[in-house]
């Protein structure tokens, strides 16, 4: 097992890294905002950490922690610029800020590295995967509890109907602009702890690939959950390794998987599996009500039979 875990050790830690990155852009979605401002986000903080140890000297859980702040007030500040926008024209919009962070990044000269990017970014305490599990897990905890009792229910009801939602006394305008907040923090973090393990970041490595990437994993994955963020983070950061043999013909095979996921698996992996369930326990309801159904009537019959007698 030691063995297999140090000669894939990058999966290991991209599967946490990308994990990240997709619920930044989920966190989003699950509260009805079609945003991609968390692959933004992920990018920055690449390159905010990177600059920060490179550049300032910081070390790097003060590194981390600078960035995803300064992520935080600027996807409030985005939050406030985009408001009014829904649907396709706020994903258009957000799709721009992702694009218009990678245009920076080829752009900013020394301070950025150009189009060669950042090298070097060594910070100690060097991270181990024992911080990153940690981390992680953290985070899905925080987000697992979101999903659950009456602020999951205040979630579901602004995603599903947000004029009902907002007429029951929810505020639904501060739930939009929260999920660009919660989305900077985790998209921030991601990106930082990527830059601080690979020790370098370039635009190649950022921007719209990063959109496809995360939507790919909510689509097969399933959206409604973390846990389905977590199959679709397992399956896309291995899927290249095991498709090696493919060669070129990769691009192809991602293809085919997410158009049968869309088609066949609208709820994703974790959704059809929890559908499946549903009705698998509703049928054996349905049954044992069936099976109960005689004994209930014969019984009733009796205790009839009962009150008519003198």
């Amino acid at each position: 097992m030691s063995t297999f875990y140090y000669s894939h050790i990058v999966l290991f830690q991209s599967t946490f890294t990308v994990l990240l990155l997709a619920l930044s852009i989920q966190v989003q979605l699950r509260m009805g905002v079609f945003s991609f401002a968390g692959a933004g986000f992920y990018g920055l903080g690449s390159y905010g950490a990177a600059i920060f140890v490179i550049r300032y000297g910081f070390s790097s859980f003060a590194a981390i922690a600078t960035i995803m702040i300064v992520c935080g007030v600027i996807g409030f500040l985005l939050a406030l610029l985009v408001q009014r926008l829904n649907g396709l024209y706020l994903a258009m919009a957000t799709v721009s800020f992702d694009l218009i962070i990678t245009v920076v990044a080829h752009n900013g000269g020394a301070f950025t590295g150009a189009s060669v990017g950042l090298f070097g970014a060594l910070a100690y305490p060097q991270l181990t995967i024992g911080h990153i599990i940690a981390i992680t897990v953290l985070v899905v905890a925080l987000l697992a509890l979101s999903e659950r009792g009456r602020l999951g229910r205040r979630i579901d009801a602004v995603r599903e109907d947000p004029e009902l939602a907002s007429s029951m006394g929810v505020n639904v305008s501060r739930y939009r602009i929260s999920s660009f907040v919660i989305s900077g923090f985790i998209g921030a973090l991601g990106g930082a702890i990527n830059v601080l393990l690979r020790t370098t970041v370039a635009p190649e490595s950022i921007g719209f690939p990063l959109v496809v990437l995360g939507l790919t994993i909510i689509i097969v994955g399933g959206g409604r959950s973390w846990l389905g963020i977590v199959i679709g983070a397992v399956i896309f950061t291995w899927l290249p390794y095991y498709l090696e043999i493919v060669g070129q013909y990769q691009a192809i095979v991602y293809g085919i998987i997410v158009a049968i996921a869309a088609v066949y698996v609208p709820g994703g992996i974790y959704g059809t599996v929890l559908d499946l369930v549903r009705k698998s326990k509703a049928r054996r309801l349905a049954g044992d009500a069936r099976v109960k159904a005689p004994d209930d009537a014969v019984e009733k019959l009796d205790l009839a039979e009962a009150g008519d007698k003198p």
